[in-house]
């Protein structure tokens, strides 16, 4: 059988390599995505290797995944989901646990976040009965800044939750800090910044949890897929719990009695023994990821190193090629940090002789892709009119995003010609507007 399997996995090998796109880069016809995964021929092989072992569920390669990743961050523990938008929402009901006793977060309760980002993030506060309260961001960074957090601080706010935008670190531990001074609970979105370090530490590392997501734009893929991350064995085993059903129980899937006593407790108001694996501790979810999802994010986080130094490359070879072009407001790293950067993020000057769409429109043209920065100000969308909410100082910038703001991609499939193109069809549209 085992030799069977490895001229398999060698026709796999072969297949791959036979499917590969030889065709080379067609300056205008070519499409150049901003983001999108990175295939080699041993994920290919690491996703039928899976499947040929029937690994359809979670099972001994999504914990050998989970302990890899929580010894790459330096964190104890990680659990798989099937998404990063359910990472997010894992981590904040987490911190609504009874468990947690005074510190829970409970309905009516404020959580600081930001008005300029993805949704995913907003979302897990209002699923939870919680108040989000929206600061502003800078438009250098495209972060908040530990001055806007505290300052939005009321007597109802017990908790932060932001990610770190585009790969650029915001000011983590001095946010931190905050928290902890006013018994705040933080939760680091980290789905865009895997890599990233603030301070000479990697980002996702400063909160009580961590996320991360596996989508195909992501740092690392499974195709779908996130994880929930924290040094709290507390919070871990909340974690674990809400995540399979709510159970009260932690054997691994096909284990029973892992406790040695599965018959042995009286919890709530059950009969005295009833089978713990049935016993439900929490108000949970199924989000559980696969086997299969965890093998291929085994293969690529092998390669982590070298897709983040192909982010920093690409984006450094952008800011440079763009420096000094008129009426674009460049991006900046965020002091003392070190991005491994999700995107290149552009502001069209409000002054400017053209508007963002221009530029977007022309640049797609040429197949050229890109995206918004995500949600601008997402209390501008109809999904949030009407839903409680404050607002701390002003939003300002988080409208200029809005109307102005895009970013084209860095991720690791892009090469230098491709990138160059991008400098110069920008710096051409840009000399035909002066």
């Amino acid at each position: 059988m085992s030799q069977r399997l490895a001229r398999i996995l060698d026709e796999t090998r072969k297949y791959h390599q036979d499917a590969q796109d030889a065709r080379s880069f067609v300056p205008g016809v070519t499409e150049i995505w901003p983001s999108g995964a990175v295939l080699d021929e041993e994920d290919r092989v690491a996703l039928v290797e899976a499947a040929l072992n029937m690994r359809i569920a979670a099972g001994t390669v999504s914990r050998r995944f989970e302990r890899a990743f929580a010894r790459r961050l330096g964190l104890r523990k990680a659990h798989l989901t099937n998404s990063g938008s359910s990472a997010n929402l894992l981590a904040l009901s987490a911190l609504t646990s009874p468990q947690l006793g005074d510190r829970r977060l409970r309905p009516g309760d404020e959580v600081i976040t930001v008005a300029a980002g993805f949704p995913t993030t907003v979302n897990p506060i209002l699923q939870n009965g919680l108040v989000p309260v929206f600061v502003d961001v800078d438009l250098r960074t495209y972060n908040t800044t530990p001055e806007r957090v505290a300052a939005a601080i009321g007597p109802r706010t017990r908790a932060v939750m932001m990610a770190h935008t585009l790969g650029n670190p915001y000011a983590a531990a001095e946010i931190a800090e905050i928290a902890d001074e006013h018994g705040l609970l933080f939760v680091e979105d980290n789905c865009d910044a895997v890599d990233s370090t603030y301070d000479g530490r990697l980002t996702g590392t400063f909160g009580d949890l961590a996320t991360v997501s596996f989508y195909p734009a992501h740092h690392l893929t499974m195709g779908e897929g996130g994880c929930v991350l924290t040094s709290n064995l507390a919070l871990a085993r909340i974690v674990e719990s809400m995540r399979d059903w709510g159970r009260d129980c932690w054997c691994e899937p096909g284990e029973s009695d892992t406790c040695r006593k599965r018959f042995g407790y009286r919890l709530g108001t059950l009969p005295a023994g009833y089978d713990h694996k049935y016993i439900f501790s929490h108000v949970g979810y199924n989000l559980k990821s696969t086997d299969l999802q965890a093998a291929l994010g085994l293969s690529q986080l092998g390669k982590l190193d070298m897709f983040s130094a192909a982010r920093r490359r690409n984006w450094r070879r952008l800011r440079e090629g763009l420096d000094g072009v008129p009426w674009l407001v460049l991006p900046e790293a965020t002091p003392r940090s070190d991005p491994s950067w999700f995107g290149f993020v552009l502001t069209v000057d409000p002054g400017a002789p053209f508007g963002q769409a221009d530029l977007v429109d022309f640049l797609e043209a040429r197949h050229i892709g890109t995206r918004r920065l995500f949600s601008g100000n997402l209390t501008r969308h109809p999904a949030y009119v009407g839903r409680e909410h404050r607002v701390s100082g002003e939003l300002a910038n988080s409208d200029v995003i809005t109307h102005h703001t895009f970013w084209v991609g860095v991720y690791p499939g892009l090469t230098d010609e491709m990138i160059d193109y991008i400098v110069a069809s920008i710096t051409e549209f840009v000399g035909t507007h002066r």
